[in-house]
């Protein structure tokens, strides 16, 4: 065989192993294209990044799986630096499913604009005025913040699992309340009887603005200059603002125990009939878009506490106007409780406080007692302790996501802190319209005209507070309504 000829072959081959890997490697990259899904198949996983839709920020029941069975939940997960709690008797629990950021759909926009409209913060504030003046009525004084009995030696430091002790004596000594029950549960290790609920005139110190102004969000003061924490905290100067249930000695009628309801707006609720039972309680605490006129059969129609953050209030009042919701419920016994999550929720405080219009930023200009009425009074108002967010989120919401980037605009719904908050203030605690296994079922809402499925967002983690309800109703905790 000659040259020439051989030199053919060789060429010949060549070409017919490149034409050969070309079509591989064109079918390899098909068949990778096609077996990418969205992220929203994955473990029956929906990603929602953000946007202004009707869904504006966490209504309380959100679609977890599609699975036809009731799973059981999975056991307790210890917080770092804590005695692991005993496991459940006997019982097989899965572990819950999450996402991690590679889970994310490949080709998809950048997040991170779409992520910060979540919970609209400023790095810092628009401008600060001299801190005014003003007779601070005399209470319980703050002690210094306390370690934990023991501290996780590899948390980083925006855990911060280091929280401030408020020497409040319990207002009642109910025999069978949660204060008197925990220690025997597996959630004894994690509860804090000691740490401020609420934040109040007498905490806002330059120390503890030091310490707390390394935590963005609702879980310290990042990017709330000193002089603004200080002119809006000035105006929560009374005992009413420092005890959520500050009218009790009023209404106790002589209980030994504080009965609490809180009410999610989850669909759950449609047709339940529960709403003298929900109205029967001491108090009755609501959150976000929850709508009474013409669903009083289901779901009642006092409103003691109203839990809401300025966010999820205007986003509540564009996304819900046309199923009837007008704003927050307005009656004698309703006090207004603030979720801060940046310095929106601080100004809109001390504009509802002074009725006074909101000075700066994104209300600006807006009359605060349009939302609260034109009797509000100081002391109808409360707001959340950073301290407080950041407790739950650290040992009873402590989720993958904290390990993602999105670990700063991550923190319990704005439901799950009413519920909890009410555990740690009442004795005896019922919840409503919270999120079930059998969530598809019903609709998003108890309100909605027609089915919607419910969705997931990045800055909760609804699957495992789902499980944390159950856990607390097994425990005896707390007693969550559930359909038999």
């Amino acid at each position: 065989m000659g040259m020439g000829h051989q030199k053919k072959l060789v060429l010949g081959g060549l070409t017919a192993s490149t034409v050969f890997l070309y079509f591989l490697c064109v079918n390899l990259d098909s068949n990778m294209t096609w077996s990418i899904m969205p992220l929203k198949h994955f473990h029956n996983f929906s990603l929602v990044l953000w946007s202004d839709s009707r869904d504006s920020e966490e209504p309380l029941n959100r679609q977890i799986s599609s699975d036809q069975r009731t799973p059981p939940p999975p056991a307790l997960t210890p917080y770092p630096g804590t005695v692991p709690p005993k496991q459940p008797r006997a019982t097989h629990t899965p572990k819950l499913k999450t996402h991690k950021d590679s889970d994310i759909v490949a080709g998809q926009k950048p997040a991170e604009e779409k992520v910060l409209d979540v919970s609209n913060s400023s790095s810092k504030s628009d401008g600060a005025d001299k801190a005014k003046t003003r007779t601070i009525t005399k209470g319980p004084a703050p002690k210094p913040a306390e370690p934990p009995k023991a501290r996780g030696p590899t948390d980083p430091p925006f855990i911060g699992d280091i929280y401030m002790m408020d020497d409040h004596p319990p207002q009642t000594d109910c025999p069978d309340g949660i204060r008197n029950t925990v220690a025997k549960t597996d959630f004894g290790e994690r509860f804090l009887r000691n740490i401020p609920v609420l934040q109040w005139a007498n905490h806002s110190t330059r120390e503890q603005h030091q310490r707390l102004m390394k935590y963005p969000g609702a879980h310290g003061w990042g990017g709330i200059d000193f002089n603004t924490l200080v002119e809006t905290l000035s105006v929560l100067n009374s005992s009413a603002n420092w005890q959520m249930l500050d009218d009790w000695k009023q209404v106790s009628n002589g209980s030994q125990c504080i009965r609490c309801a809180v009410v999610g707006n989850g669909g759950i609720l449609k047709d339940s009939k529960k709403g003298k039972e929900i109205d029967s309680h001491d108090y009755v605490f609501r959150t976000n878009g929850a709508i009474i006129n013409g669903f009083e059969q289901d779901v009642g129609s006092r409103t003691t506490h109203y839990t809401f953050s300025t966010n999820t209030l205007m986003n509540s009042m564009r996304s819900y106007a046309g199923v009837g919701y007008k704003g927050p419920p307005v009656t004698e016994e309703t006090r207004y409780v603030f979720l801060p999550d940046h310095d929106r929720d601080y100004l809109l405080m001390k504009a509802a406080a002074t009725h006074t219009l909101v000075e700066r930023g994104k209300e600006q200009g807006k009359d605060a007692t349009r939302y609260f009425g034109k009797d509000v009074s100081a002391q109808k108002l409360k707001m959340y302790h950073p301290d407080f967010i950041r407790y739950l989120r650290n040992r009873f919401l402590r989720s993958h996501a904290l390990k993602t980037k999105y670990k700063n605009i991550y923190r319990p719904s704005t439901g799950a802190t009413m519920l909890l908050a009410a555990m740690h203030t009442c004795d005896k605690v019922s919840a409503y319209g919270f999120m079930t296994p059998d969530y598809k079922n019903y609709s998003d809402h108890y309100y909605d005209r027609n089915y919607h499925s419910v969705g997931f967002f990045i800055n909760h983690d609804l699957r495992m507070e789902m499980t944390l309800w159950q856990q607390l109703h097994q425990a005896g905790l707390i007693r969550l309504y559930m359909h038999k």
